[in-house]
Protein backbone atom coordinates (compact mmCIF):
# COMPACT_ATOMS: atom_id res chain seq x y z
CA UNK A 1 0.00 0.00 0.00
CA UNK A 2 1.42 3.37 -1.02
CA UNK A 3 1.91 5.81 1.86
CA UNK A 4 0.00 9.07 1.85
CA UNK A 5 2.35 12.05 1.41
CA UNK A 6 2.55 14.40 4.38
CA UNK A 7 0.53 17.58 3.97
CA UNK A 8 2.50 20.76 3.54
CA UNK A 9 2.26 23.71 5.91
CA UNK A 10 0.57 25.87 3.23
CA UNK A 11 -2.02 23.18 2.42
CA UNK A 12 -2.90 22.92 6.08
CA UNK A 13 -3.29 26.66 6.54
CA UNK A 14 -5.53 26.85 3.49
CA UNK A 15 -7.78 24.19 5.02
CA UNK A 16 -7.73 25.91 8.38
CA UNK A 17 -8.60 29.36 7.11
CA UNK A 18 -11.31 27.99 4.82
CA UNK A 19 -13.56 27.98 7.87
CA UNK A 20 -13.42 31.77 7.95
CA UNK A 21 -14.82 32.23 4.42
CA UNK A 22 -18.30 31.50 3.10
CA UNK A 23 -18.76 29.57 -0.17
CA UNK A 24 -18.97 31.83 -3.25
CA UNK A 25 -22.45 31.90 -4.90
CA UNK A 26 -22.30 32.96 -8.55
CA UNK A 27 -24.83 35.26 -10.14
CA UNK A 28 -27.29 33.32 -12.34
CA UNK A 29 -29.71 34.73 -14.97
CA UNK A 30 -32.10 32.64 -17.09
CA UNK A 31 -33.57 34.06 -20.32
CA UNK A 32 -36.03 32.70 -22.91
CA UNK A 33 -35.78 32.60 -26.71
CA UNK A 34 -36.96 36.23 -26.87
CA UNK A 35 -34.10 37.09 -24.46
CA UNK A 36 -36.46 38.08 -21.65
CA UNK A 37 -35.38 37.47 -18.07
CA UNK A 38 -37.46 34.61 -16.66
CA UNK A 39 -35.35 33.83 -13.55
CA UNK A 40 -32.62 35.61 -11.60
CA UNK A 41 -30.98 34.69 -8.30
CA UNK A 42 -30.23 37.06 -5.37
CA UNK A 43 -26.51 37.24 -6.23
CA UNK A 44 -27.36 38.59 -9.70
CA UNK A 45 -29.84 41.08 -8.24
CA UNK A 46 -27.16 42.40 -5.87
CA UNK A 47 -24.65 42.52 -8.70
CA UNK A 48 -26.83 44.65 -10.98
CA UNK A 49 -28.65 46.61 -8.27
CA UNK A 50 -32.25 45.63 -9.09
CA UNK A 51 -35.11 43.96 -7.30
CA UNK A 52 -36.87 40.93 -8.75
CA UNK A 53 -39.99 42.90 -9.63
CA UNK A 54 -37.91 45.42 -11.57
CA UNK A 55 -36.03 42.91 -13.73
CA UNK A 56 -38.22 39.81 -14.22
CA UNK A 57 -39.88 39.89 -17.66
CA UNK A 58 -37.56 42.63 -18.87
CA UNK A 59 -35.21 42.24 -21.84
CA UNK A 60 -31.79 41.08 -20.81
CA UNK A 61 -30.32 43.91 -22.85
CA UNK A 62 -31.37 46.12 -19.96
CA UNK A 63 -28.31 44.73 -18.18
CA UNK A 64 -25.95 45.43 -21.10
CA UNK A 65 -24.57 48.78 -22.32
CA UNK A 66 -26.27 49.95 -25.54
CA UNK A 67 -23.13 49.65 -27.67
CA UNK A 68 -22.82 45.93 -26.82
CA UNK A 69 -26.50 44.91 -27.18
CA UNK A 70 -26.41 43.91 -30.90
CA UNK A 71 -23.23 41.94 -30.29
CA UNK A 72 -24.95 40.16 -27.40
CA UNK A 73 -27.97 39.19 -29.55
CA UNK A 74 -25.67 37.77 -32.21
CA UNK A 75 -23.73 35.73 -29.63
CA UNK A 76 -26.93 34.22 -28.21
CA UNK A 77 -28.27 33.44 -31.66
CA UNK A 78 -24.99 31.89 -32.71
CA UNK A 79 -24.90 29.79 -29.58
CA UNK A 80 -28.49 28.60 -30.15
CA UNK A 81 -27.59 27.29 -33.58
CA UNK A 82 -24.21 25.82 -32.65
CA UNK A 83 -25.45 22.69 -30.94
CA UNK A 84 -23.12 23.35 -27.99
CA UNK A 85 -24.50 22.81 -24.54
CA UNK A 86 -22.21 25.39 -22.88
CA UNK A 87 -19.64 28.00 -23.92
CA UNK A 88 -17.99 31.19 -22.58
CA UNK A 89 -19.49 34.48 -23.54
CA UNK A 90 -17.67 37.38 -25.10
CA UNK A 91 -13.96 37.57 -25.79
CA UNK A 92 -12.15 35.08 -23.57
CA UNK A 93 -15.30 34.74 -21.49
CA UNK A 94 -15.56 38.40 -20.49
CA UNK A 95 -18.47 40.75 -21.12
CA UNK A 96 -19.48 44.20 -19.94
CA UNK A 97 -22.45 44.61 -17.59
CA UNK A 98 -24.55 47.65 -16.72
CA UNK A 99 -25.75 48.31 -13.19
CA UNK A 100 -28.99 50.13 -12.38
CA UNK A 101 -26.87 53.13 -11.41
CA UNK A 102 -25.45 53.32 -14.94
CA UNK A 103 -22.05 51.96 -13.89
CA UNK A 104 -20.36 49.63 -16.36
CA UNK A 105 -18.28 46.73 -15.05
CA UNK A 106 -16.47 43.66 -16.40
CA UNK A 107 -17.90 40.17 -15.94
CA UNK A 108 -16.72 36.67 -16.60
CA UNK A 109 -19.65 34.79 -18.06
CA UNK A 110 -20.58 31.39 -19.46
CA UNK A 111 -23.85 30.42 -21.12
CA UNK A 112 -25.63 27.07 -21.28
CA UNK A 113 -28.83 25.79 -22.91
CA UNK A 114 -31.75 24.32 -21.01
CA UNK A 115 -34.56 22.39 -22.77
CA UNK A 116 -37.81 22.64 -20.82
CA UNK A 117 -41.31 21.24 -21.34
CA UNK A 118 -44.17 23.10 -19.65
CA UNK A 119 -47.70 24.31 -20.40
CA UNK A 120 -46.27 26.37 -23.25
CA UNK A 121 -44.79 23.26 -24.83
CA UNK A 122 -41.19 22.49 -25.69
CA UNK A 123 -38.87 25.47 -25.61
CA UNK A 124 -35.24 26.47 -25.00
CA UNK A 125 -33.99 28.61 -22.15
CA UNK A 126 -30.51 30.06 -21.80
CA UNK A 127 -28.75 30.34 -18.43
CA UNK A 128 -25.82 32.68 -17.86
CA UNK A 129 -23.42 32.22 -14.94
CA UNK A 130 -21.71 35.49 -14.03
CA UNK A 131 -19.01 36.61 -11.59
CA UNK A 132 -16.78 39.61 -11.19
CA UNK A 133 -13.03 38.87 -11.47
CA UNK A 134 -12.28 41.70 -9.05
CA UNK A 135 -14.44 40.03 -6.40
CA UNK A 136 -12.54 36.78 -6.77
CA UNK A 137 -9.25 38.60 -6.47
CA UNK A 138 -10.57 40.35 -3.38
CA UNK A 139 -11.67 37.07 -1.83
CA UNK A 140 -8.28 35.51 -2.56
CA UNK A 141 -6.57 38.51 -0.98
CA UNK A 142 -8.91 38.24 2.01
CA UNK A 143 -8.10 34.56 2.43
CA UNK A 144 -4.37 35.30 2.23
CA UNK A 145 -4.81 38.08 4.78
CA UNK A 146 -6.68 35.71 7.11
CA UNK A 147 -3.92 33.13 6.75
CA UNK A 148 -1.29 35.74 7.52
CA UNK A 149 -3.22 37.07 10.53
CA UNK A 150 -3.80 33.54 11.80
CA UNK A 151 -0.08 32.79 11.64
CA UNK A 152 0.72 36.07 13.39
CA UNK A 153 -1.86 35.31 16.08
CA UNK A 154 -0.28 31.93 16.80
CA UNK A 155 3.20 33.46 16.73
CA UNK A 156 2.19 36.04 19.33
CA UNK A 157 0.97 33.38 21.75
CA UNK A 158 3.05 33.36 24.97
CA UNK A 159 3.25 29.55 24.99
CA UNK A 160 4.61 27.04 22.51
CA UNK A 161 1.98 25.73 20.08
CA UNK A 162 2.20 23.30 17.21
CA UNK A 163 -0.27 21.46 15.00
CA UNK A 164 0.22 17.92 13.82
CA UNK A 165 -1.25 15.76 11.08
CA UNK A 166 -0.94 12.23 12.36
CA UNK A 167 2.32 12.43 14.24
CA UNK A 168 4.00 14.97 11.94
CA UNK A 169 4.39 18.63 12.86
CA UNK A 170 2.83 20.80 10.11
CA UNK A 171 2.83 24.12 11.95
CA UNK A 172 4.92 25.51 14.84
CA UNK A 173 4.81 29.00 16.33
CA UNK A 174 7.74 31.13 17.43
CA UNK A 175 7.58 30.03 21.06
CA UNK A 176 8.02 26.42 19.91
CA UNK A 177 11.39 27.38 18.47
CA UNK A 178 12.33 29.06 21.74
CA UNK A 179 11.20 26.03 23.72
CA UNK A 180 13.45 23.72 21.69
CA UNK A 181 16.29 26.19 21.33
CA UNK A 182 15.99 26.32 17.52
CA UNK A 183 16.23 29.20 15.05
CA UNK A 184 14.37 27.96 11.94
CA UNK A 185 10.89 26.50 11.64
CA UNK A 186 12.21 24.01 9.12
CA UNK A 187 14.00 22.29 11.99
CA UNK A 188 10.57 21.38 13.45
CA UNK A 189 8.25 21.06 10.46
CA UNK A 190 7.53 17.64 8.94
CA UNK A 191 9.24 15.90 11.85
CA UNK A 192 7.57 13.28 14.00
CA UNK A 193 6.54 14.78 17.32
CA UNK A 194 7.74 11.60 19.01
CA UNK A 195 11.27 12.39 17.87
CA UNK A 196 11.04 15.67 19.79
CA UNK A 197 9.70 14.47 23.14
CA UNK A 198 11.44 12.17 25.59
CA UNK A 199 11.06 8.46 24.75
CA UNK A 200 9.48 7.80 28.15
CA UNK A 201 6.77 10.38 27.38
CA UNK A 202 5.53 8.87 24.11
CA UNK A 203 3.08 6.37 25.56
CA UNK A 204 1.02 8.89 27.56
CA UNK A 205 1.00 11.42 24.70
CA UNK A 206 -0.29 8.78 22.27
CA UNK A 207 -3.05 7.83 24.71
CA UNK A 208 -4.26 11.42 25.14
CA UNK A 209 -4.07 12.04 21.37
CA UNK A 210 -6.26 9.00 20.80
CA UNK A 211 -8.79 10.27 23.33
CA UNK A 212 -8.86 13.73 21.76
CA UNK A 213 -9.41 12.39 18.24
CA UNK A 214 -12.18 10.15 19.55
CA UNK A 215 -14.01 13.24 20.80
CA UNK A 216 -13.47 12.55 24.50
CA UNK A 217 -13.79 15.50 26.86
CA UNK A 218 -11.64 13.71 29.41
CA UNK A 219 -8.27 14.61 27.86
CA UNK A 220 -5.71 15.10 30.60
CA UNK A 221 -2.89 17.64 30.57
CA UNK A 222 0.28 15.60 30.20
CA UNK A 223 3.30 16.39 32.39
CA UNK A 224 6.25 15.11 30.40
CA UNK A 225 9.76 15.94 29.22
CA UNK A 226 11.16 17.01 25.88
CA UNK A 227 14.70 16.62 24.60
CA UNK A 228 16.42 19.58 22.97
CA UNK A 229 18.89 19.17 20.10
CA UNK A 230 21.76 19.92 22.50
CA UNK A 231 20.70 16.93 24.62
CA UNK A 232 19.28 18.91 27.52
CA UNK A 233 15.88 18.01 28.92
CA UNK A 234 13.13 20.34 30.13
CA UNK A 235 9.84 19.61 31.82
CA UNK A 236 6.65 20.65 30.04
CA UNK A 237 2.91 20.43 30.43
CA UNK A 238 1.17 19.47 27.17
CA UNK A 239 -2.50 20.25 26.51
CA UNK A 240 -3.89 18.23 23.59
CA UNK A 241 -7.03 19.00 21.56
CA UNK A 242 -8.43 17.84 18.23
CA UNK A 243 -9.20 20.59 15.73
CA UNK A 244 -12.84 20.34 14.64
CA UNK A 245 -13.74 19.99 10.94
CA UNK A 246 -10.21 19.02 10.00
CA UNK A 247 -10.47 15.29 9.63
CA UNK A 248 -9.58 12.68 12.17
CA UNK A 249 -5.83 13.19 12.39
CA UNK A 250 -5.30 16.89 13.13
CA UNK A 251 -4.16 17.73 16.66
CA UNK A 252 -3.25 21.01 18.32
CA UNK A 253 -0.79 20.90 21.20
CA UNK A 254 0.01 23.70 23.65
CA UNK A 255 3.22 23.25 25.63
CA UNK A 256 4.21 25.18 28.73
CA UNK A 257 7.75 25.07 30.09
CA UNK A 258 7.39 24.25 33.79
CA UNK A 259 11.05 23.45 34.53
CA UNK A 260 11.62 26.67 36.47
CA UNK A 261 8.27 26.38 38.25
CA UNK A 262 8.96 22.80 39.33
CA UNK A 263 12.44 23.79 40.45
CA UNK A 264 11.04 26.69 42.48
CA UNK A 265 8.43 24.40 43.99
CA UNK A 266 11.11 21.89 44.94
CA UNK A 267 13.24 24.64 46.46
CA UNK A 268 10.21 25.96 48.35
CA UNK A 269 9.40 22.53 49.72
CA UNK A 270 13.04 22.00 50.68
CA UNK A 271 13.14 25.42 52.35
CA UNK A 272 9.98 24.64 54.29
CA UNK A 273 11.44 21.31 55.37
CA UNK A 274 14.67 23.02 56.42
CA UNK A 275 12.76 25.61 58.41
CA UNK A 276 10.70 22.94 60.14
CA UNK A 277 13.84 21.08 61.10
CA UNK A 278 15.51 24.33 62.11
CA UNK A 279 12.57 25.19 64.35
CA UNK A 280 12.79 21.75 65.92
CA UNK A 281 16.54 22.19 66.33
CA UNK A 282 16.03 25.60 67.98
CA UNK A 283 13.52 24.13 70.41
CA UNK A 284 15.91 21.31 71.19
CA UNK A 285 18.82 23.74 71.58
CA UNK A 286 16.74 25.89 73.90
CA UNK A 287 15.95 22.88 76.08
CA UNK A 288 19.61 21.88 76.07
CA UNK A 289 20.57 25.42 77.08
CA UNK A 290 18.08 25.28 79.94
CA UNK A 291 19.54 21.95 81.07
CA UNK A 292 23.06 23.41 80.90
CA UNK A 293 22.07 26.48 82.90
CA UNK A 294 20.28 24.28 85.44
CA UNK A 295 23.43 22.12 85.82
CA UNK A 296 25.63 25.17 86.23
CA UNK A 297 23.28 26.67 88.77
CA UNK A 298 23.12 23.39 90.66
CA UNK A 299 26.71 22.23 90.31
CA UNK A 300 28.45 25.57 90.77
CA UNK A 301 26.23 28.13 92.41
CA UNK A 302 24.20 25.60 94.39
CA UNK A 303 27.22 23.77 95.77
CA UNK A 304 29.09 26.95 96.53
CA UNK A 305 26.12 28.48 98.34
CA UNK A 306 25.55 25.23 100.22
CA UNK A 307 29.20 25.15 101.30
CA UNK A 308 28.99 28.79 102.39
CA UNK A 309 25.86 28.04 104.40
CA UNK A 310 27.55 25.10 106.15
CA UNK A 311 30.68 27.16 106.86
CA UNK A 312 28.67 29.96 108.37
CA UNK A 313 26.58 27.53 110.41
CA UNK A 314 29.68 25.88 111.81
CA UNK A 315 31.35 29.07 112.94
CA UNK A 316 32.06 28.99 116.67
CA UNK A 317 31.89 32.45 118.23
CA UNK A 318 34.15 31.24 121.01
CA UNK A 319 36.89 30.11 118.61
CA UNK A 320 40.15 32.05 118.59
CA UNK A 321 40.01 35.27 116.55
CA UNK A 322 42.74 34.07 114.17
CA UNK A 323 40.80 30.93 113.30
CA UNK A 324 37.67 32.99 112.64
CA UNK A 325 39.63 35.36 110.36
CA UNK A 326 41.02 32.45 108.37
CA UNK A 327 37.60 30.85 107.87
CA UNK A 328 36.01 34.16 106.92
CA UNK A 329 38.80 34.73 104.34
CA UNK A 330 38.06 31.32 102.77
CA UNK A 331 34.34 32.17 102.63
CA UNK A 332 35.11 35.52 100.97
CA UNK A 333 37.17 33.70 98.34
CA UNK A 334 34.23 31.33 97.76
CA UNK A 335 31.90 34.35 97.39
CA UNK A 336 34.21 35.81 94.73
CA UNK A 337 34.10 32.52 92.84
CA UNK A 338 30.32 32.42 93.14
CA UNK A 339 30.03 35.95 91.76
CA UNK A 340 32.38 35.04 88.89
CA UNK A 341 30.23 32.01 88.06
CA UNK A 342 27.12 34.17 88.15
CA UNK A 343 28.69 36.70 85.75
CA UNK A 344 29.80 33.88 83.42
CA UNK A 345 26.31 32.40 83.27
CA UNK A 346 24.78 35.85 82.66
CA UNK A 347 27.35 36.65 79.95
CA UNK A 348 26.57 33.42 78.12
CA UNK A 349 22.89 34.31 78.17
CA UNK A 350 23.53 37.89 76.99
CA UNK A 351 26.72 39.91 77.37
CA UNK A 352 25.92 43.03 79.35
CA UNK A 353 28.65 44.98 77.58
CA UNK A 354 26.64 44.65 74.31
CA UNK A 355 24.11 47.00 75.90
CA UNK A 356 26.57 49.02 78.00
CA UNK A 357 29.61 49.41 75.70
CA UNK A 358 28.33 48.58 72.21
CA UNK A 359 28.91 45.98 69.49
CA UNK A 360 32.63 46.57 68.99
CA UNK A 361 33.51 46.03 72.66
CA UNK A 362 31.25 42.95 72.87
CA UNK A 363 32.93 41.38 69.80
CA UNK A 364 36.39 42.03 71.26
CA UNK A 365 35.40 40.39 74.55
CA UNK A 366 33.92 37.43 72.65
CA UNK A 367 37.14 37.08 70.64
CA UNK A 368 39.29 37.02 73.79
CA UNK A 369 37.09 34.45 75.48
CA UNK A 370 37.03 32.26 72.35
CA UNK A 371 40.81 32.48 71.96
CA UNK A 372 41.28 31.48 75.59
CA UNK A 373 38.80 28.61 75.36
CA UNK A 374 39.97 27.22 71.99
CA UNK A 375 43.67 27.90 72.44
CA UNK A 376 44.05 29.67 69.08
CA UNK A 377 44.68 33.22 67.89
CA UNK A 378 41.62 35.36 67.12
CA UNK A 379 42.17 38.76 65.49
CA UNK A 380 39.55 41.51 65.41
CA UNK A 381 39.58 44.37 62.88
CA UNK A 382 36.79 46.92 62.99
CA UNK A 383 36.04 50.61 62.49
CA UNK A 384 36.73 53.13 65.23
CA UNK A 385 33.08 53.77 65.98
CA UNK A 386 30.26 51.34 66.53
CA UNK A 387 28.16 50.74 63.41
CA UNK A 388 24.81 52.61 63.33
CA UNK A 389 22.56 49.61 63.99
CA UNK A 390 19.69 49.09 66.38
CA UNK A 391 19.75 46.73 69.36
CA UNK A 392 18.08 43.88 67.48
CA UNK A 393 20.61 44.02 64.61
CA UNK A 394 23.53 44.30 67.05
CA UNK A 395 22.33 41.20 68.89
CA UNK A 396 21.96 39.35 65.57
CA UNK A 397 25.51 40.26 64.51
CA UNK A 398 26.92 39.26 67.89
CA UNK A 399 25.17 35.89 67.78
CA UNK A 400 26.33 35.42 64.17
CA UNK A 401 29.97 35.88 65.13
CA UNK A 402 29.44 33.66 68.19
CA UNK A 403 27.90 30.87 66.05
CA UNK A 404 30.67 31.19 63.45
CA UNK A 405 33.33 30.84 66.16
CA UNK A 406 31.47 27.80 67.54
CA UNK A 407 31.56 26.21 64.06
CA UNK A 408 35.31 26.92 63.88
CA UNK A 409 35.84 25.22 67.21
CA UNK A 410 33.81 22.17 66.20
CA UNK A 411 34.79 21.58 62.59
CA UNK A 412 37.52 23.80 61.16
CA UNK A 413 40.69 22.50 62.88
CA UNK A 414 42.03 26.04 62.53
CA UNK A 415 44.87 27.79 64.35
CA UNK A 416 43.99 31.36 63.40
CA UNK A 417 40.69 33.24 63.03
CA UNK A 418 40.14 36.76 61.69
CA UNK A 419 37.00 38.79 62.50
CA UNK A 420 36.31 41.94 60.48
CA UNK A 421 33.46 44.44 60.90
CA UNK A 422 33.55 47.31 58.43
CA UNK A 423 31.18 49.66 56.73
CA UNK A 424 31.28 49.52 52.92
CA UNK A 425 29.04 52.07 51.29
CA UNK A 426 25.49 51.49 52.46
CA UNK A 427 26.27 48.04 53.89
CA UNK A 428 27.76 46.71 57.09
CA UNK A 429 29.98 43.73 56.27
CA UNK A 430 30.81 41.24 59.02
CA UNK A 431 33.16 38.37 58.17
CA UNK A 432 34.72 35.51 60.13
CA UNK A 433 37.57 33.72 58.33
CA UNK A 434 39.76 30.86 59.53
CA UNK A 435 42.74 28.94 58.17
CA UNK A 436 41.18 25.52 58.67
CA UNK A 437 39.95 22.82 56.29
CA UNK A 438 37.18 24.92 54.70
CA UNK A 439 33.55 24.18 53.92
CA UNK A 440 32.47 21.08 52.01
CA UNK A 441 30.54 21.89 48.78
CA UNK A 442 27.17 20.94 50.29
CA UNK A 443 27.70 22.59 53.67
CA UNK A 444 24.54 24.70 53.72
CA UNK A 445 22.18 21.99 52.52
CA UNK A 446 23.63 19.12 54.51
CA UNK A 447 20.86 17.16 56.24
CA UNK A 448 20.91 17.53 60.00
CA UNK A 449 23.33 20.50 59.89
CA UNK A 450 21.64 23.66 61.13
CA UNK A 451 24.57 25.89 62.10
CA UNK A 452 24.92 27.64 58.72
CA UNK A 453 21.17 27.45 58.14
CA UNK A 454 20.68 29.29 61.43
CA UNK A 455 23.21 31.92 60.35
CA UNK A 456 21.36 32.41 57.09
CA UNK A 457 18.03 32.85 58.85
CA UNK A 458 19.54 35.28 61.35
CA UNK A 459 20.78 37.42 58.45
CA UNK A 460 17.38 37.31 56.72
CA UNK A 461 15.63 38.46 59.90
CA UNK A 462 17.44 41.83 59.75
CA UNK A 463 17.21 42.19 55.96
CA UNK A 464 20.71 40.93 55.25
CA UNK A 465 22.21 38.00 53.42
CA UNK A 466 24.73 35.28 54.18
CA UNK A 467 27.69 34.33 51.98
CA UNK A 468 29.98 31.38 52.59
CA UNK A 469 33.04 30.50 50.56
CA UNK A 470 36.51 29.01 50.68
CA UNK A 471 38.99 31.74 49.65
CA UNK A 472 42.03 30.45 47.70
CA UNK A 473 44.84 29.47 50.04
CA UNK A 474 42.67 29.92 53.15
CA UNK A 475 40.12 27.96 55.09
CA UNK A 476 36.47 29.01 55.30
CA UNK A 477 34.86 32.44 55.34
CA UNK A 478 31.42 33.42 56.59
CA UNK A 479 30.24 36.87 55.50
CA UNK A 480 27.03 38.67 56.49
CA UNK A 481 25.97 41.84 54.69
CA UNK A 482 23.45 44.08 56.45
CA UNK A 483 21.95 47.13 54.71
CA UNK A 484 22.29 50.43 56.56
CA UNK A 485 19.42 52.85 56.02
CA UNK A 486 20.87 55.93 57.70
CA UNK A 487 24.62 56.48 57.32
CA UNK A 488 24.78 59.04 60.11
CA UNK A 489 27.45 61.72 60.59
CA UNK A 490 31.09 60.76 60.53
CA UNK A 491 30.46 57.35 58.99
CA UNK A 492 33.39 55.50 57.49
CA UNK A 493 31.76 55.23 54.06
CA UNK A 494 34.91 54.01 52.40
CA UNK A 495 34.90 50.85 54.42
CA UNK A 496 38.61 51.05 55.19
CA UNK A 497 39.65 49.31 58.39
CA UNK A 498 39.93 51.55 61.39
CA UNK A 499 42.95 51.65 63.64
CA UNK A 500 41.49 49.17 66.09
CA UNK A 501 43.07 45.78 65.86
CA UNK A 502 43.58 43.27 68.58
CA UNK A 503 45.09 39.82 68.82
CA UNK A 504 43.25 37.95 71.51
Amino acid sequence: MASTPAPSKSDFLERLTADFTAPVIEACITIDEQQRVVAINPAALRMFGYTGDQILGSAVTRLIPARFQNQHRQQVAGFAGSGDRERPMGRRGTVTGLRSSGEEFTLEASISQLEVHDSLGRRMLYQAMLHEPTNLQGLQAQIQSLQRRFRELLDMAPVAMWITEGDQVVFANRQSLTLFGLEKREDLLNRSLFSLIHPDSGREVRLQMKRALAGSRNVAVVAERITRPDGSEIEVEIAIAALPDHGTTTIQMVMNNVTARNSERFELERSRSDLRHLSASIVEAREEERRRIARELHDELGQQLSWLKMEMASLDPDAPRQVLYERIAVMLTMLDETMASTRSIASNLRPLMLDDLGLNAAIEWLARESARRMGIEVTVRQDETDPPVDSRTATTLYRTVQEALTNVARHARATDVSIEIHRRGDELVVSVQDNGIGFPPSAVGKAGSFGLLGLRERAYMVGGRLEIDNPPGCGARVTVRIPLCDPGPGANAGGAPGPQGENA
